[in-house]
């Protein structure tokens, strides 16, 4: 008997939830510690969009050539080598999901207890944040339907509450706050900063999720025609809602009351409506938050199921359930997740996980070109539209953000490229094991 897979629907869903997250609802207050133009500010939303844009445009052409669960793994290690494939999938398992899966379920706990608690210790805090991790681990183990139905059913829930919440305030604010959305003189000398580009850095890992699809490819009913439309209407629906709630943020909430601040939704929202309401949305904000980490919680683990069917050492982790489910890495991912939530800073951890995250789709889309000079009659169900336009823009303006986070942010940095030298060990002495058994 076949098994089931996902359709169109489910995996737009898990594109939209992974990206509609941590980031949005968070990242304004680090970005006004800097920034104070409502020009820029909006700005940096509309290039963070037209980069993801651009990256799905180009993951749309590797996705439908190299049509394989895995994502990143999956794409370095046939263009590159398999140790970049590695380090690749390493990053991906130690932080490209887990830390943002770490991030959502903090602040979906943060939200929550916030809007229904006073004085909360963060022990409290994080055993919601737990709570949420095992819960969400346990559903997505079981099969396809039920986890496909949770997250079609929590990402339509996301969107409907954010186009409630974005309309209501834009009604409801009498009297918006004195600033200004046109260009001014000083936003020249802003946005050409290196300050602007590090602060790409939060607004990038916002966007990140865009390329959730590619690692459910395997999974998926028709890759190589569904998944350039997936990646391409999952990015652009984001965009549109990212400009629409930072406008929303700016237009009812003093900048100065959410300078610094995790909860900036919960923030606004209280200025927008009142204690009362306010209150009733920061729940609602809270759980918004439950797709972000069911989406991770779907897409993250395929990367350690690929890697665990690659290398007969680690093969317990490409194994799944009679469902097709690879429900041990999921659990994996989920430990790895409540580690970083029992031990990390919020800040810290979101600006290491965007650049590490920026860095991995950096190779990958640099990959697009090297792919198609090296197999220039390979076939390719999907060619990137405007090519070489989109992976050109997005190897411009997330180049520029690296160069920029690498000079401002050193100690995150180096923590990355502990991340990656750590990867390439392990993946030394796992192919050496390999080696030595098919001998």
């Amino acid at each position: 008997m076949s098994k089931r897979k996902f359709k169109f629907t489910t995996v737009t869903a898990v594109i939209v939830a992974n990206m509609i997250g941590t980031g949005v609802f968070t990242s304004l207050g680090f970005q006004l510690v800097d920034i104070n133009s409502g020009f820029a500010l909006l700005l940096l939303w509309v290039v963070g969009g037209l980069t993801a844009l651009c990256g799905a445009i180009s993951y749309a052409e590797l996705g439908a050539t190299l049509p394989r669960s895995g994502g990143e793994y999956n794409f370095l290690s046939r263009i590159y080598h398999p140790a970049a494939g590695f380090v690749s999938g390493w990053i991906s398992t130690t932080v490209g999901f887990a830390a943002p899966t770490a991030l959502a379920a903090m602040t979906f706990s943060a939200y929550l207890t916030s809007s229904l608690m006073n004085d909360v210790s963060p022990l409290v805090e994080r055993a919601f944040a737990i709570i949420l991790l095992a819960s969400l681990a346990i559903v997505h183990a079981t099969n396809h339907r039920n986890s496909g139905g949770t997250q079609v059913v929590f990402t339509t829930l996301k969107i409907a509450v954010i186009l409630v919440f974005i309309f209501a305030a834009f009604v409801m604010v009498e009297t918006p706050q004195p600033i200004s959305f046109s260009p001014a003189i000083d936003d020249f000398g802003v946005i050409t900063s290196g300050t602007f580009a590090v602060t790409l850095i939060y607004v990038s890992f916002s966007y990140s999720g865009w390329n959730a699809a590619t690692y459910l490819s395997s999974e998926i009913e028709n890759p190589q025609k569904i998944l350039p439309w997936v990646l391409i209407t999952g990015t652009t629906i984001v965009t549109i809602l990212y400009l629409g709630l930072n406008f929303v943020f700016l237009y009812t909430t003093p900048m100065d009351a959410m300078v610094g601040e995790v909860e900036v939704g919960a923030i606004a929202a209280r200025m927008a409506f009142g204690d009362l309401a306010g209150g009733l949305f920061g729940v609602a904000l809270a759980l918004l938050l439950i797709s972000t980490v069911s989406a991770m919680t779907m897409a993250g683990p395929r990367v350690i199921q690929v890697i665990g069917e690659d290398f007969p050492r680690l093969k317990f982790l490409g194994q799944t359930n009679s469902s097709g489910i690879p429900a041990r890495s999921i659990y994996l991912q989920s430990a790895v997740a409540m580690a970083f939530i029992l031990s990390s800073t919020f800040e810290s951890v979101l600006v290491f996980a965007g650049f590490t995250m920026a860095l991995n789709t950096f190779a990958s889309v640099l990959g697009l070109f090297i792919l198609r000079w090296r197999q220039p009659n390979l076939e390719r169900p999907y060619r990137a539209f405007l090519f070489p336009i989109p992976p050109l823009i997005f190897l411009a303006l997330t180049g520029w953000t690296l160069i920029f986070t690498l000079l401002i942010r050193p100690v995150e940095v180096l923590f990355s490229f502990g991340v990656i030298v750590t990867g390439l060990i392990f993946y030394y002495f796992t192919s050496s094991d390999n080696k030595s058994e098919s001998n």
